[in-house]
């Protein structure tokens, strides 16, 4: 089946419609929140759930929707302020996950407040650890079956909307945890714990290089206690490669990264792209102007640094689009997603920096957004699976080798 990225209608219709709010909502305050960090920008968080919430709808059956429109939303979103963009109250990877791992009716259940009207909600995804990041199998947070409960004791950091997810009712946290540690990864499984448990508790929250509006909490579970059927897949330990074998749990949880890494590329390809029209803006304003039509040998420097920077872009962009057409065609995507989320992460880090190297002075004042744009990327290169981490399952799948393999 031919590739075809050529948007629909109701693409357009959504691009435009984000466009206008990346505009209007979150170009004006995104320098506010930046400083005031940990500040909750409620004037956004208000915006988004009574209006870009219910957008455009997604016609997951058209060849250019689906993912590829969600990929086309963040982008705009994030030209308008990444931060902001992670801020917005919805299910996030928390809902990845269960959407990944969870029953019909879990789905239902858990992602219900996020369809519903009312106060904003928010989701979360609790992964990483003081001694835990990329390797998931030294994952230190347990989880027990005490009865008809399963009992959860550990700390999470770098959880990204933990503080609104873990704290305003009706938001949930999806925490990763092992219930035999002598299994490794066939250990591990996710759970859904909801806003307010008892036992589940906010101890800080990070101060960042970058998308500093963003919420990003360290929660601790202390005899944290969930319901039995809060599991996301099954309870079933797999002694082998679980990636190599059935388990829904270990599998489903890790193909989050699958949806969530394009994603992610997206993000970074939305703030790649808002350098470079503010640096193209710059150069025009001193009488710079980029010339596509003259040989290459004649374009000053400036000129080619701006146009490699661009075909770095569309390289991103176009890898990202294939990962998400494969997702919205039941296609699997493994490699390709780790190779959007790879290529977008590094194109975009050396893009900003090129950008405030090209501006100067003013790229490196905060007279420009210029270099909150350089602090924002680099986190692009760094959560949903390190620059090393992504090459390394890109490696795995070309050679068709396994973990234990090639580490």
């Amino acid at each position: 089946m031919a590739i075809s990225f050529e948007p629909t209608d109701n693409s357009r219709c959504a691009r435009d419609f984000y466009r206008k709010m990346a505009v209007e909502q979150m170009r004006p305050i995104a320098r506010r929140y930046d400083l005031e960090e940990h500040a909750l920008p409620s004037e956004w968080v208000d915006y988004f759930w009574q209006h870009g919430r219910k957008g455009p709808p997604i016609d997951i059956d058209a060849p250019a929707d689906g993912m590829i429109q969600v990929c086309m939303q963040v982008e705009e979103l994030c030209w308008g302020d990444a931060a902001l963009y992670l801020r917005m109250p919805t299910s996030a990877l928390g809902g990845a996950a269960v959407g990944a791992a969870g029953t019909k009716e879990q789905k239902s259940r858990f992602l219900k407040p996020f369809k519903a009207d009312g106060h904003p909600v928010w989701g979360a995804m609790a992964i990483t650890e003081p001694g835990a990041g990329s390797d998931t199998a030294a994952i230190q947070t347990t989880a027990e079956l005490d009865g008809d409960e399963w009992v959860l004791n550990g700390t999470k950091i770098f959880c990204t909307n933990g503080e609104g997810a873990s704290q305003v009712e009706g938001g949930f946290v999806v925490v990763w945890a092992t219930i035999d540690k002598s299994a490794g990864r066939g250990g591990i499984k996710s759970f859904v714990v909801p806003a307010k448990t008892p036992g589940m508790k906010l101890v800080g929250l990070e101060k960042k290089l970058g998308i500093r509006a963003s919420d990003t909490a360290t929660l601790l579970f202390e005899n944290c206690r969930i319901p039995a059927d809060h599991l996301l897949g099954s309870a079933k330990v797999r002694k082998k490669d679980p990636s190599k074998t059935g388990d829904k749990g270990f599998k489903g949880a890790m193909a989050t990264f699958d949806a969530s890494r394009p994603i992610v590329a997206a993000m970074a390809i939305g703030i790649g792209r808002a350098s470079l029209d503010l640096c193209r803006e710059e150069l025009e304003r001193q009488g710079v102007t980029i010339r596509y039509d003259a040989p290459r040998c004649d374009l000053t420097v400036i000129e080619r640094d701006f146009i490699d920077m661009e075909a770095e872009l569309q390289a991103a962009r176009l890898l990202t689009w294939r990962a998400a057409w494969m997702m919205n065609h039941g296609k699997p995507n493994n490699l390709e997603a780790s190779m959007s989320k790879a290529k977008a992460g590094l194109a975009v880090t050396k893009i900003t920096q090129k950008v405030v190297e090209l501006l100067g002075p003013a790229g490196y004042s905060q007279k420009l957004l210029a270099e909150k744009w350089m602090r924002d990327a680099k986190v692009n290169d760094i959560y949903e699976g390190t620059q090393q981490i992504n090459q390394l399952i890109v490696a795995r799948r070309v050679l068709d080798y396994s973990s234990s393999m090639l580490r």
